[in-house]
């Protein structure tokens, strides 16, 4: 079954690696084979990613984009991970949650678990009455 997306004007989407931009009206684009997609709302640009939840999800991203360089991105995503439950274990069920997507090798479901941990983040740090820079 083709994948259907609406593009409005001047929207930005990413497929396997190439950013594409709407430069007229609204359009669709229908796309019948497999890709790796990210819409503009689910990416992360490398200057957002200054926390460590994404760190996390900024690797992970480049994991599913970018297929030739995706060992080196996992290799950054599981120490990042690692830190990250180190210093919050509470976050361990959201850990799991991502590794299970990854070991099937279903990186997009991964990266919408990871945004889980985003906010498992923004909530601890509102815990402590801070807040994060620059929400993605």
């Amino acid at each position: 079954m083709p994948l259907r997306i609406k593009l409005p004007s001047k929207e930005k989407i990413i497929i396997n690696g190439a950013v594409i931009e709407n430069a007229g009206e609204q359009t669709t684009l229908i796309i019948h084979n497999r890709v790796d997609l990210l819409r503009r709302k689910e990416v992360l640009n490398e200057e957002q990613a200054n926390t460590p939840a994404r760190h996390v999800y900024y690797s992970l991203q480049c994991a599913y984009l970018f297929e030739d360089n995706r060992d080196s991105y996992l290799e950054h995503f599981n120490q990042f991970l690692k830190e990250y439950i180190q210093a919050a274990p509470s976050a361990q069920s959201i850990a799991d949650a991502i590794q299970v997507e990854i070991d099937k090798e279903n990186f997009y479901q991964a990266l919408r678990v990871a945004h889980e941990l985003m906010e498992h983040e923004a909530e601890r740090f509102r815990h402590i009455g801070m807040s994060l820079p620059d929400q993605l």
